[in-house]
């Protein structure tokens, strides 16, 4: 009776025994490095772990206002397109890094050193001008080089002149690249090839300030592209996804992103 009161039991529990065993799981998608543009030299890395790092916010209504968050702002100089951290979510909780200092009067600006750490991102600034004359016509400017994920991103700001064999060697290795290529305030496309031939990003080239339809004030990007072999047109949107396992290319490739002008904000409702 006892031998068969045991396989009874074996055999009442084995079904039961296979619902409970081990189960199938789906797995999470791969956390990957995004970049993401909004016109002008607006740009948000966002990084495999959630941290958000903004590049130059500005209120440009060409380019609608974006609604974007950051922990960490990145300002390359004091123009009013490139200064704009009140048009972020969340100005007051994020680390605001300027790379020029103001005197009281506003008549004198200074480059405000930095090279700090915060989370697992490192942040420094690299002095440069925001012309081709030292400054003399339209002032300082600040190169962000930002190391996070592994990888080095490097935004040229509103640079003016070709670098320095100093100035590169201190920007060091980099993997993707954001350049001025519109002319009139900043470098124009031909002189942008050079910068980055200097710099020579490994994985990719991404052109900012540059003239858009509805926002003309610039020269467009065509006289940088032309010419470039490895060029990819994304009008359709505004992020460049880095993959976590990107192999060293045999050229860098030239990135046109799009940019997504802001939905509507929908009206209040009625209580």
């Amino acid at each position: 009776m006892i031998r068969f009161a045991v396989l009874a039991g074996f055999v009442l529990l084995t079904p039961f025994a296979a619902l409970c065993g081990p189960r199938l799981v789906a797995q999470e998608p791969e956390k990957v490095t995004t970049l993401r543009w909004y016109g002008q030299s607006f740009f948000q890395i966002e990084t495999r772990g959630g941290q958000k790092i903004v590049f130059d916010p500005h209120a440009i209504p060409a380019f609608g206002t974006p609604r974007v968050s950051a922990s960490v702002v990145l300002i390359s100089h004091e123009h009013d397109d490139h200064n704009q951290p009140e048009v972020l979510d969340d100005p007051k909780t994020a680390r605001i890094f300027h790379g020029l200092t103001v005197s009281k009067d506003g008549r004198k600006t200074d480059w405000n050193r930095v090279d700090e750490k915060v989370l697992q991102t490192r942040v420094r600034s690299l002095p440069t001008y925001h012309d081709a004359v030292g400054g003399m016509q339209r002032g300082k400017n600040t190169i962000w080089i930002v190391e996070t994920d592994g990888l080095v991103f490097c935004h040229l700001g509103d640079l003016g002149h070709e670098l320095t064999p100093e100035q590169v060697r201190a920007i060091g290795k980099v993997d993707v690249l954001m350049v001025p290529v519109g002319g009139i305030y900043t470098i124009n496309g031909e002189v942008a090839k050079r910068v980055v031939g200097m710099i020579k990003p490994r994985l990719f080239v991404v052109p900012m300030h540059y003239g858009v339809p509805g926002y003309d004030d610039l020269v467009g990007p065509d006289e940088f592209l032309d010419g470039q072999k490895n060029v990819k047109k994304t009008p359709e949107t505004n992020e460049l996804i880095i993959p976590n396992d990107a192999k060293t290319p045999d050229a860098p490739t030239v990135v046109l992103l799009g940019w997504r002008k802001a939905d509507p904000v929908p009206p209040a409702k009625k209580p």
